[in-house]
């Protein structure tokens, strides 16, 4: 017997959901967060520009500059560039650029043969190689003089063609040739080239030169182009006469710190700068600055940072009587000085004498920590912050623990290594009064004084000493009549590749001030090797090897400056003599 089914109300099972009504709530679940999503970035960007409004509602208007792209063209401005009085030491000059289209020759031949006549640094062979080679296009040469272009139009190759060109002249020649540096081209074009600085100035303010907004106003520098072209002569008969490998000269306001003159010899032609030495000492080459980047021990010249310390921290006065009894023994080393001088000198004795041993005893007084503090706010522990690409290349050598023995020597200006432009900078601080002074290449309206290192009153009495040097010390030759000349010998031995040191090679320097009654500027002058032979004895200490050069450059120059020279008038028994 079957058993009953039981009846099953079919209307009240779930009923089975549609595929296709699954997929669109998902599709509706999405949309509302991409909208929700969408939204948020509206509302952030309307933040950020409304923010954006807001930061440039509140600043100062400035003239909008485009960023540079890919695309852009080719500028080949570039501003002047002046000395203190408007004179141009480097401008810009239009001129043509001559290349090859050699598909578009009819006479390869010829044209190779008169482009190696008219330019006589080509080669005839190695051109007809380019002009039948598998090239398209080539550069002859960037640049040529309108005499140059008509000879070529005259060969009457349609293959040769000029585009136009912005050089960079310097119309002096090798006048400040390791401050303004040189120029080249960068980005370049058939139509344009950019003019970019490669050295000195040029490169340090290349942005500002290269600012289209600013190509009508010259940048003016601190030289004074007439003095420049007096110490260069100077320098460089005083380097031939004494026989030197290399010179330098600086000429700074002792206030300002405005360099008025700089000069490096050997030196060259901006508008035909050599190519970089890659072989042999750096500085050898024409292209090194002696006056930035030549670090040296410069000797003696260092005495008068000691002197001034010991004076401003009250060790001392000028006629404190100090032990110059030599050798001075420390540990193995023995400090001695070129002559005698006795058992005891004053402390300007000890300057103008110039006393390694004196001055080392006057070191002691002062001790390792303060003098390395005292020399480091004379700026001559870091490189100088001049407008210069080079400047940080002239960082001073130091002693890698200043212990006492660096103490000892560094007073009498061995043991560290500075730049004769560290030098100038330092003697300014001694003679303006006791403030620092940082070099600069800028014409300076009314510069802010710097931090105080040093009373006026040490200033002064350091001053005083300078100058009885130069009245009756070792740079006697230096007294230039109705200038007042003070300043400080200093004659280095040059230290060997190897170690140790040359016994016939010195660096012979001279740091001067004038007038010592009132400071206005500082010169420092350093020969590379020099010997003066006019002797029996060759004579190599800068008293007699950079001082004279000096006293020529004072005596050349202070006319220049507008300083009047203070003559002394002979008058009869009775009479008082004034001086003018």
């Amino acid at each position: 017997m079957l058993a009953r089914v039981p009846k099953v109300d079919l209307s009240r099972l779930p009923r089975p959901r549609r595929k296709g009504a699954d997929s669109a709530e998902r599709a509706r679940v999405r949309a509302e967060r991409r909208l929700a999503v969408l939204g948020a970035m509206f509302a952030l960007a309307y933040l950020t520009v409304g923010g954006r409004m807001a930061v440039l509602a509140s600043s100062e208007p400035e003239e909008p500059r485009g960023a540079a792209t890919l695309d852009a063209p080719i500028l080949s401005t570039r501003a002047d560039i002046t000395d203190r009085e408007g004179r141009i030491l480097a401008t810009n000059l239009a001129t043509d650029a001559l290349y090859a289209q050699p598909r578009e020759m009819v006479d390869p031949a010829r044209a190779a043969r008169e482009l190696a006549r008219i330019f006589p640094d080509l080669e005839e062979a190695e051109l007809l190689r380019d002009f039948t080679g598998a090239r398209k296009f080539l550069w002859v040469r960037r640049q040529i003089s309108p005499e140059q272009v008509q000879a070529v139009h005259d060969i009457g190759e349609p293959g040769l063609l000029f585009g136009p060109r912005e050089m960079r002249l310097y119309p002096n020649g090798a006048l400040a040739a390791h401050i303004l540096g040189g120029a080249g081209y960068g980005r370049e074009g058939v139509d344009s080239a950019e003019v970019i600085g490669v050295a000195g100035v040029e490169r340090f303010f290349d942005a500002r030169l290269r600012d289209p907004v600013r190509q009508d106003e010259p940048l003016a520098l601190s030289l004074d182009l007439t003095i420049q072209a007096a110490m260069e002569e100077v320098l460089g008969g005083g380097m031939a006469l004494m026989n030197a490998k290399g010179a330098a000269g600086i000429l700074m306001d002792v206030r300002t710190g405005e360099i008025v003159a700089m000069a490096s010899l050997p030196d060259f032609d901006p508008n035909q700068r050599p190519p970089v030495a890659t072989k042999g000492d750096p500085g050898d080459s024409p292209l090194f600055n002696r006056a930035i980047q030549g670090v040296y021990e410069l000797g003696s010249v260092f005495k008068i940072f000691a002197v001034s310390q010991a004076l401003e921290l009250g060790l001392v006065n000028p006629q404190t009587m100090i032990d110059t009894q030599g050798p001075l023994l420390w540990g193995r080393f023995r400090i001695n000085d070129f002559h005698h001088y006795g058992a005891e000198n004053s402390v300007t004795d000890v300057i103008v004498k110039s006393s390694n041993v004196g001055t080392a005893h006057i070191a002691l007084m002062i001790g390792a920590a303060r003098q390395r503090e005292f020399l480091g706010g004379l700026g001559l522990l870091e490189p100088t912050h001049v407008e210069m690409a080079e400047a940080p290349t002239g960082r001073p050598l130091l002693p890698a623990q200043w212990s006492e023995i660096s103490l000892l020597t560094i007073s009498y200006g061995h043991g560290v290594s500075t730049s004769p432009l560290h030098l100038a900078a330092a003697y300014a601080a001694i003679a303006n009064g006791g403030t620092a002074v940082s070099p600069t290449l800028l014409r300076q309206e009314n510069p802010e004084p710097g931090p105080r290192v040093l009373s006026e009153q040490a200033s002064a009495q350091a001053v005083e000493m300078l100058r009885q040097v130069v009245a009756r010390g070792t740079a006697s030759l230096a007294d230039v009549p109705g200038y007042e000349v003070a300043g400080k010998t200093g004659t280095a031995d040059k230290p060997r590749p190897s170690g140790g040191y040359y016994d016939d090679k010195v660096i012979a320097n001279f740091a001067g001030v004038f007038p010592a009654s009132d400071p206005k500027y500082v010169l420092v002058v350093s020969l590379d090797e020099p010997v003066e032979t006019s002797g029996t004895e060759p004579r190599r200490t800068a008293g007699w090897t950079a001082v004279p050069v000096a006293a020529e450059m004072i005596r050349r120059a202070a006319p220049l400056l507008g300083l009047r020279p203070k003559v002394e008038v002979a008058v009869a028994d009775g009479v008082t003599a004034a001086a003018n």
